[in-house]
């Protein structure tokens, strides 16, 4: 019998064997997040403008909403999460054939739309049950250590459940088409605000702590944090139960409100030249400003659409590859340094957004706007793929010094 630490030494033996693309999950789900993001949009664009039966799909539309946010970002939250549960706990990563298998599932999961109908019953377990798997894997190791992160991992289960509705809708075994996206959407909007809460001001007030600065800095979240969270979890729950109401609009507006405010306090104007933080803060930002856009829908003053994409193209993608680019960098032990590359490609996921938001409101010609809009959406995961590629299928190991994804 192997006692606790001949484990941990086989786990290392394991782990240091490995093809270096599987030595921490950041690695292959980083990379098949920004791979996705393309393929995806280049099927459904395909499929828009007719180049493509519709009939290739069920239902392309729920396709593309259910690939954007179960694939896509999904693919985003397990990278993340199987990088910062080591780092909490103190564990090591799931790595080498776990990890593969892991990965595996997640890709069978995006495959199989292609071969299979909608109501195949292994595309039903199978997608959704990934998550599932995934949470269950991260709140052993959660558990293990005692660490006070499980609520985080308690919505990765919960985004779970979101794909497993989701994917009964778009089987036809139920008339509630919205409620699976539109919960999963709503969990990863929260999931945004709880965790950008705790790296966007802790990284900012680290980063003028090193220029020097000693007062007037951001501090970890306190009272004021719980209270938007709190509002803006209720905001979100009200917008899947009590949909276009006028309540609903002033509670969701209220959450737009004391979220700018919250990211006022983080004083992003103050790190400007520092290309991987101020992201963080222009990806944020995409949050209040969804959320604004939210309640004008709910008084049917705006196309709903606008914040959908305000929301997911803005605020989703945005921090996605912001968080992305830094970890890829801090977890290879790379500088913490923004390349021109890198650059170009946080001004590109902006421009997508701003172009995809503007022809949901009807600003400017929607042929043109779509077109930049994707064009700028493949750029930026396109430049995120051909530098970090070769970096994450490196053998480079942690750098001990970057704690934090």
């Amino acid at each position: 019998m192997l006692n606790n630490l001949d484990r941990l030494q086989l786990r290392q033996r394991r782990m240091e064997q490995s093809p270096a693309i599987l030595r921490g999950g950041f690695r292959p789900f980083f990379i098949g997040a920004a791979a996705w993001a393309i393929w995806a949009l280049a099927v459904w664009l395909l499929i828009l403008f007719g180049f493509t039966p519709s009939q290739f799909f069920d239902d392309p539309l729920a396709w593309h909403r259910h690939e954007m946010l179960f694939g896509f970002v999904g693919a985003a939250i397990a990278g993340f999460a199987l990088t910062a549960v080591p780092n909490w706990t103190g564990r090591l990563p799931i790595a080498g054939g776990p990890l593969a298998a892991l990965f595996g599932i997640w890709m069978a999961g995006r495959i199989l739309p292609f071969v299979v109908s909608h109501d195949n019953i292994l595309l039903i377990v199978l997608d959704p049950g990934f998550y599932v798997i995934l949470a269950a894997l991260l709140a052993r190791e959660i558990l293990k250590s005692r660490n006070r992160n499980f609520p985080i991992v308690a919505v990765i289960g919960l985004f779970g459940i979101a794909d497993l509705v989701d994917r009964v809708a778009m089987a036809g075994f139920t008339e509630i088409a919205n409620l699976g996206w539109q919960s999963g959407f709503a969990l990863v909007i929260f999931l945004i605000a709880i965790i950008g809460g705790r790296i966007v001001p802790s990284f900012t007030r680290n980063w003028l702590v090193a220029q020097g600065a000693a007062e007037s800095l951001p501090t970890q979240p306190g009272n004021f944090d719980k209270a938007v969270l709190v509002l803006t979890a209720l905001a979100l729950l009200s917008w899947l139960i009590w949909p276009a109401s006028f309540p609903t609009g002033v509670g969701i507006m209220a959450a737009a409100i004391t979220q700018a405010v919250r990211l006022v306090r983080w004083q992003g104007w103050r790190c400007g030249s520092n290309g991987l933080l101020i992201i963080l803060h222009v990806g944020y930002l995409w949050l209040p400003a969804g959320l604004f856009l939210l309640a004008f829908a709910q008084w049917a003053l705006v196309p709903e659409t606008a914040a959908i994409h305000a929301l997911s193209t803005g605020a989703m993608a945005t921090m996605i590859l912001a968080v992305m680019s830094r970890a890829s960098l801090g977890h290879t032990g790379r500088e913490l340094a923004a390349s021109r590359l890198m650059i170009v490609s946080f001004v590109l996921i902006n421009v997508a957004a701003g172009m995809r938001v503007s022809a949901a409101i009807g600003i400017g010609d929607q042929q043109i706007t779509l077109t930049v809009a994707a064009f700028a959406w493949t750029g930026a995961f396109g430049l995120f793929l051909v530098q970090f590629v070769p970096i994450l299928t490196s053998g480079s190991m942690q750098k001990k010094s970057e704690r934090k994804p």
